[in-house]
């Protein structure tokens, strides 16, 4: 799993991949943060990170769908996946190895950002002057939705001959699991019935639990068991390429 996960790092990194994806999510939180003034901080009246965790989701749903398309998609382009599974190692390390590289770039973009929570920091009045907890508990629901599209789109991926319909595939899964079920919640069918269920299937409502700081166990087991769930779906994907 780790000569996987070195080989795909390396990947990213030896081309413009990795350095495009960082480049594009800071500075699209950068302008909305500090640019844009119906968005900026420095137009409120009081130190809140708030932007930052509201609009992450929705560019989290375009970019990593842009980095785990060539998961599986180009390894079937370029014939390497029969050379792939030759070497001496598992559908499931092969899948956990290109996940974890995937989810390792993302949280390598989201480390600068702690620069915006320092400038916040600094910006308090007074001087730190702004909610930690619940700032914390917005990085770790963070770091969970990271990796339940990186899982989203490495499925994808699988599924995919093709680069862009891998990507416009886990870009579609990554809308409906995230904002979809809350939108089908809101159907006459669903209202005042069991709308309250068909949010939680959502990913929205575990995320924007975890982002008041309160870190309940209910949502860590939900975003585990659809990070375990995608994964598994993919391994049971390359065994069936392989039938």
């Amino acid at each position: 799993m780790l000569t996987i996960f070195f080989k795909e790092l390396n990947t990213f990194f030896s081309s413009l991949i990795g350095y495009i994806v960082v480049g594009v999510f800071l500075g699209i939180l950068g302008l909305i943060m500090f640019v844009f003034p119906d968005t900026s901080l420095l137009n409120y009246n009081y130190a809140t990170l708030d932007q930052l965790f509201d609009i992450a989701p929705m560019v989290f749903a375009f970019l990593i769908p842009a980095v785990t398309m060539r998961s599986f998609a180009e390894e079937h382009q370029t014939g390497t996946i029969e050379l792939l599974a030759t070497r001496p190692l598992t559908d499931l390390q092969i899948v956990l190895g290109k996940f974890f590289a995937s989810l390792a770039l993302v949280v390598f973009a989201l480390l600068p950002t702690l620069l915006y929570y320092y400038t916040v920091y600094q910006l308090g009045s007074p001087k730190g002057n702004l909610d930690s907890g619940a700032i914390m508990g917005s990085y770790i629901g963070l770091i969970f939705l990271a990796g339940t599209f990186v899982s989203i789109g490495v499925f994808a991926s699988s599924l995919a001959n093709n680069q862009i319909v891998g990507f416009i595939l886990a870009t579609f899964l990554c809308f409906i699991f995230h904002w979809g079920f809350y939108l089908f919640s809101k159907l006459p069918v669903f209202v005042g019935r069991v709308d309250d269920i068909v949010q939680l299937i959502g990913i929205d409502s575990h995320y924007a639990s975890i982002s008041r700081g309160v870190i309940d166990t209910r949502d860590i087991i939900y975003f585990i068991s659809v990070i375990g769930i995608f994964v598994a779906m993919t391994v049971a994907s390359l065994e069936r390429r392989k039938w």
